[in-house]
């Protein structure tokens, strides 16, 4: 689903998904958070949240941010929506056109489920540019925002298998859909090859169009208690909100570790209380990518085309907050180096 190109100021994102992910918390219902006012210049941002929106402390929280950086330094307006859970095409192609429609130039798409309603809608609005986060979008008024989510899940993997006591580890993914098997895939890949005796449990808390994997903590708490009580004492979560519930479940079971994603969730505020669980997390870089679009726009020079965040441009990492890698930090980054260097290659697929 993603595919490489040149980095560069780039993309900001928008609502509806299906994943995350991820991994992918504020409710799911289709909601208008509002705008918030700059002082009528700067830029007009419409953001199209996945499901769980502003609030996740994952996914859509990272794209926040970035779009919040932009109209701190540029001025203008905000106006937000998120996606449900129940989505159809025409609910997501709808939700592009009311921003534009409205006079939000840039508009960003916040995960995966807006690429088929973005490339029509990016055809009727010529003069608008958009963002789409983890996917890609062929159109020439489109910036596609893409992150190699499968390396950076690697070094998770490497972390869990050095961190594991009892040589048995987890991943909890929110939507079975390609975007969150990279994660899965790279994850695994790090255990076995730090450790091919390690046993991995995988679970997937929804499938196909049921996005609700990805906004429902109550079913990463219960996925996560299972591994718990089946013996895995390391779990990686890529489940936007969901991932919440699984932190919390194991922060309830001494010497169990909870391995974040997306935004450093070590130091989220609404996670504070179980920040002594979290080993680490795979920070994605959403905020980067959106405000790199969204400045490209404000410059007059809108990013267009595929824009990939490596793990050699530090559009993937692993979180050191907490210092809790600290003593196997010498070892993440020799994996780190191989990958970029090409020694290590990192499956995209289980």
């Amino acid at each position: 689903m993603r595919r490489v190109a040149k980095l560069s100021a780039a993309c900001i994102a928008s609502a509806a998904l299906a994943l995350t992910a991820t991994a992918c918390g504020s409710t799911s219902s289709d909601k208008d958070t509002g705008s918030s006012s700059g002082d009528g210049k700067g830029v007009k941002i419409g953001l199209a949240f996945d499901v769980g929106g502003r609030g996740d402390r994952s996914f859509n929280d990272s794209a926040a941010r970035g779009a919040d950086k932009a109209k701190k330094e540029f001025g203008g307006d905000i106006k937000e929506l998120t996606a449900k859970t129940s989505d159809t095409e025409a609910d997501r192609e709808q939700r592009l056109s009311d921003l534009a429609d409205a006079g939000y130039n840039p508009v960003i798409g916040v995960g995966y489920a807006y690429a088929a309603s973005m490339t029509k809608v990016a055809a009727k609005y010529p003069k608008t540019s958009f963002g789409i986060v983890d996917s890609v979008v062929e159109a020439k008024n489109v910036d596609s925002i893409n992150f190699t989510e499968e390396q950076g899940s690697y070094l998770a993997g490497v972390a869990a298998a050095l961190k594991s006591k009892s040589k048995h580890v987890g991943f909890i993914g929110g939507v079975d859909v390609p975007l969150i098997k990279k994660f899965e895939a790279g994850y695994v890949q790090g255990v076995k090859d730090t450790d091919a005796k390690i046993k991995i449990d995988t679970q997937y808390l929804s499938h196909g169009s049921d996005t609700s994997g990805f906004a429902s903590p109550d079913k990463g708490k219960e996925a996560a208690q299972g591994m718990l009580d089946n013996g895995a004492d390391v779990i990686y979560t890529a489940a936007g909100s969901s991932g919440n519930g699984a932190i919390e479940a194991v922060a309830g079971k001494k010497g169990s570790w909870a391995i974040g994603v997306d935004s450093d969730q070590y130091n989220i505020p609404g996670l504070a209380k179980y920040k002594s669980a979290i080993l680490t997390s795979m920070v994605k870089n959403v905020d980067v990518g959106v405000y790199d679009f969204i400045k490209s726009v404000h410059d007059g020079k809108p990013l267009t085309g595929t824009n990939s965040y490596s793990l050699a441009k530090d559009g993937v990492s692993l979180a050191t907050s907490g210092g809790f890698i600290d003593d196997i930090q010498a070892k993440l980054d020799a994996a780190k180096k191989k990958i970029v260097d090409g020694s290590i290659k990192v499956k995209t697929t289980p």
